[in-house]
Formats: C-alpha cells, structure tokens, sequence
C-alpha cells in the first residue's frame, strides 16, 4: 500500500488510520502508542509533540467522532523504529519515497547553470513587473467606481468615451505627445505600456478602463477618457499652458 502525504499549512502529514493498515495494526492501538509518545515528549522541555503527531478527529459513518492523528515524517520516524521485521521494512520504504514525492513537488526549482538562473531571474523580473501593472491596473478601475456621480456626471458618462489619440487631434497633435504633456503636468504616470491617473484624480470619473483580451492568458487595460475628463484636460491646458483646441485657436484669429 502506498499512502496518501498531504500538505496541510505547509506541512506533509500522514493519517494514521493509513499508517495502521500499512502495518497491520488496529489503529485503537496504534492511537494508544502515540498517545504513550506524545506523553513522553510532552514532558521534554526541548522536543516538541506536535513536530512528530498532531491530534485531530474524523467521523464515522453514524456521525459519531473519533480520534486520530496526523503524523509528519519525523512521527513516521518514530512508529518505524518501534518495528521489525519485513512490515517494518516495508512501511519504512514506503512512508520515505512518498514523502521525498512530496518534498520534491513543493520544492522551489533552483537553476543548475548560469544561464538558467539568468533566464529565472528575466521570468521573475516580468512576473514582477506584470503583477505590478495589474495591481495599478485594478486599483484604478476600483477608484473609477467609487465616486457617488452626479446626475451631471451620469449624464456626461453615458456619453461616448474617447481615446487620449481621439482628443489629442482636437490640439493638432498625437496621442503620444499629448500622454506625455499630461504626465508633465502631473496628471498621469506610465506603468508597462499603460498610462494610469495619479491617486488624486484617479477617483474624479475623468476615465473609464476597458480590458481587451489578446491571447486566452493575457489582457491588456485601456485607459478611456470620459467627457467630464475632456473638460479638465481642456481646462488644464488652457489655464496651466495656454494651450487651446484647434477651433478655439480659429476663432481668436478671426
């Protein structure tokens, strides 16, 4: 028979109704033994019971519940020792393979040469940098929900949004510089390839995110402006550059 290691709180254990029919013991008995152990240690200022059993219930089938323990490796360890004979051999072989298994799967994978810790290292720095844009990501959309709109604020959501490129054409100029006049201005900050507000405007209903799929496994965040968002910029343009739409520009000309 080959038991069953589980981790539980990152700790692999085994139930010692396994390990009873593994050894051919009732495991009223075998409870009984660790019960005599955990006594033992218990009364060791040093070694502690809970690093070799820890005790716990289950219930039958009438709902009543009993007693069992779970056992670590070192627990193991222990029932082993108290054996002889080719049950012993076999239980000691079995409890050791399953549990190196185990230890193997939750063990980290360590690079074994200088260009696969190189390559570890670029996977964790994009793991890093990812779940970093969508932490922002996330807590922009969460801001953009918040506020308590007004019916002047619903009325101007409900209108179409527009593309940063889409307002960016109305000053004569492209998506790109207008971004980054926008970031000088304090306004907004780049993470990866997605621009995001600053805390203090994040929650005033300027944008909207979308989330655009690309693969089945990865999504992009787009960054939406909204009319009420086309106002401020137009505001703060005027006011803190002197920047004017194309058709304002006219009809100061005319």
């Amino acid at each position: 028979m080959i038991p069953n290691v589980f981790n539980k709180s990152n700790q692999l254990f085994i139930d010692s109704r396994e390990v009873a029919e593994m050894i051919g013991k009732r495991h009223d008995n075998l409870t009984r033994d660790i019960d005599g152990y955990v006594k033992v240690l218990s009364q060791n200022s040093i070694l502690r019971a809970d690093q070799f059993f820890i005790e716990s219930t289950y219930e039958a089938g009438t709902g009543k519940s009993y007693k069992h323990f779970l056992l670590t490796r070192k627990g193991c360890d222990m029932v082993a020792n108290k054996m002889t004979g080719e049950k012993g051999v076999l239980f000691t072989a079995a409890y050791v393979t399953k549990f190196e298994e185990m230890e193997n799967k939750l063990r980290p994978n360590i690079p074994q040469s200088l260009p696969e810790a190189l390559r570890l290292a670029a996977d964790l720095a994009e793991k890093n940098e990812y779940l970093l844009l969508e932490n922002a990501q996330k807590n922009q959309m969460i801001n953009e929900l918040q506020p308590k709109a007004s019916y002047y604020d619903l009325v101007l959501q409900n209108k179409s949004l527009l593309s940063i490129s889409k307002i960016a054409k109305d000053y004569g100029m492209s998506g790109t510089k207008m971004n980054k006049l926008l970031h000088q201005l304090g306004i907004q900050y780049k993470q990866g390839d997605c621009w995001l507000l600053y805390q203090k405007y994040a929650d005033k209903g300027y944008t909207q995110s979308k989330t655009h799929a690309i693969d089945s496994d990865k999504s992009r965040l787009h960054t939406y402006w909204t009319q009420k968002g086309r106002l401020f910029i137009y505001e703060t343009l005027k006011n803190k550059k002197g920047i004017l739409p194309i058709i304002e520009r006219e009809e100061c000309a005319s």
